[in-house]
């Protein structure tokens, strides 16, 4: 079940308004078709009722010899009207329904007292056409145009005072069904454009939600990104406030790390130097070459620590880039400097990227690759939605406890700290933070047939 229900906020909103809308509609027909039956059957027998009664009032104060004449001028083949000395048959075995009681209360209502000793009244189902659609009777224009229409049958009998039985007999309208095809295209036509309008505020309502997704993604790619703009809902614009603020926190860290790290860097120099000095006056000439390796290496960390800060701090502009390009020109270099460095043949991929800093990312791994694995082996494929390159090499790759550690500044899988068995220990570093920059991610991982793989994957 979880399968067919959207994922995006605008999809479920719009089905819980779809589902909603259906169960209404529904709803709603059902109660009009009750109600629409009870009126049309309640407008249709009173209206009957009320003629029967005007007739019976009518008849009872004629004279008993000219009520025949009255009863057959007012008798017609919608409704007919008999005056008989004895009760119609149908009054002899009444049944009682809902409608019967609400019509003899109706007559008992409108006729004066005393001038009907009982009244009886028999509401019976006609399943075809009632007697004034047949074919030898003339049908009113008026009863055409409901031909359609369900009937039912309509008999009273009332017993006036003198002890004849006055008999009434027509036919009422049933409803008729309850649904039609205007009906139909109606209520459909009405969802739709309920439907649009929907959809409409809805997109409008959740609009604001892609574009903080958007700028969420933005930030992970460039730091410096601008700031949301604040729209929408009230709580869109406290959400898109609350984002701009994490973004300037996060920018203050940021700037405030990297002060720091090329404050305490550049202040190591100093100390190296008089240490270097002091250095060449201890006459041991093997003590003195230890102290001044020694220096070299600290030297070198600082060294590369504030390239790595300036880096952080450089703010380079993006600009669009021919990535295949970008990576055979590395290639090509290190080649030419006599690396063993090869490169399969790649097309040309353009991105949005700040070139300098993936050149460094590009040129730390294939030097890595150089350095603990004989041979760097650089490949690039395309798929509709990244871009990924590879580097191998033929070295004896990295314990995997350790594929993680090594993006760790100045973490080193070789344990003796020297320059001359690893580097500093910041190449990687600066190639996950360049490659997480740029909004895509860079893993490690051992080939079965040996050495190492280095991905680094990047969105288009």
């Amino acid at each position: 079940m979880s399968r067919l229900v959207p994922k995006s906020l605008f999809a479920q909103t719009l089905l819980i308004l779809l589902v909603g809308l259906i169960v209404s509609y529904l709803v709603g027909t059902w109660i009009y078709a009750g109600d629409r039956q009870a009126a049309v059957r309640e407008v249709g027998g009173l209206a009957a009722a009320q003629r029967v009664a005007n007739l019976t009032q009518l008849i009872a104060e004629t004279a008993p010899d000219a009520r025949q004449h009255v009863v057959g001028e007012l008798s017609d083949p919608t409704f007919r009207v008999a005056l008989a000395e004895s009760p119609p048959a149908f009054a002899k075995a009444e049944e009682r329904t809902a409608a019967t009681d609400v019509i003899k209360g109706f007559l008992a209502q409108q006729l004066p007292a005393g001038m009907a000793h009982e009244v009886r009244v028999a509401v019976t189902g006609i399943l075809g056409p009632p007697f004034f659609m047949m074919a030898d009777h003339p049908m009113p224009v008026g009863m055409m145009m409901h031909a359609a229409t369900q009937w039912r049958g309509l008999q009273v009998a009332v017993e006036l005072a003198d002890g004849s039985w006055l008999s009434f007999t027509t036919a009422l309208p049933d409803a008729g069904p309850a649904f039609s095809w205007q009906f139909i295209v109606s209520i459909a036509v009405m969802a739709l454009i309920v439907f649009a309008v929907s959809a409409w505020a809805v997109r409008r309502v959740t609009a604001p939600l892609g574009v903080l997704a958007q700028a969420s993604e933005r930030l992970g790619r460039d730091m410096n990104a601008p700031a949301l703009p604040e729209i929408g809902t009230a709580e869109m614009r406290q959400a898109s406030r609350s984002f701009n603020q994490m973004q300037e926190r996060i920018q203050r860290l940021v700037e405030n790390r990297t002060r720091l790290l090329a404050a305490i860097s550049h202040d190591l120099r100093t100390p190296l130097t008089l240490l270097r000095l002091r250095a060449e006056n201890v006459e041991s000439a093997e003590d003195r070459e230890k102290i001044l390796a020694t220096i070299a290496d600290m030297d070198a960390m600082i060294g590369a620590t504030l390239a790595f800060a300036k880096d952080e701090a450089a703010a380079e502009p993006r600009q669009r880039a021919d990535l295949g390009a970008l990576l055979a020109s590395i290639a090509d270099d290190m080649a030419d400097a006599g690396l063993p460095v090869g490169l399969e043949s790649c097309e040309a991929v353009i991105i949005e990227c700040q070139p300098g800093a993936l050149k460094r990312a590009l040129t730390n791994l294939l030097d890595n690759a150089v350095k603990y694995g004989k041979k760097a082996h650089a490949a690039l494929r395309v798929t509709p939605a990244r871009v990924e390159i590879t580097i191998d090499d033929e070295g004896p790759g990295i314990p995997e406890e350790d594929l993680t550690r090594v993006f760790q500044p100045f973490y080193r899988v070789e344990t003796s700290r020297s320059r001359e068995t690893g580097g500093i220990g910041l190449g990687l570093a600066i190639a996950l933070s360049i490659v997480q920059a740029h909004g895509g991610e860079l893993k490690l991982a051992n080939r079965r047939e040996g050495g190492l793989r280095a991905t680094v994957t990047l969105p288009l």
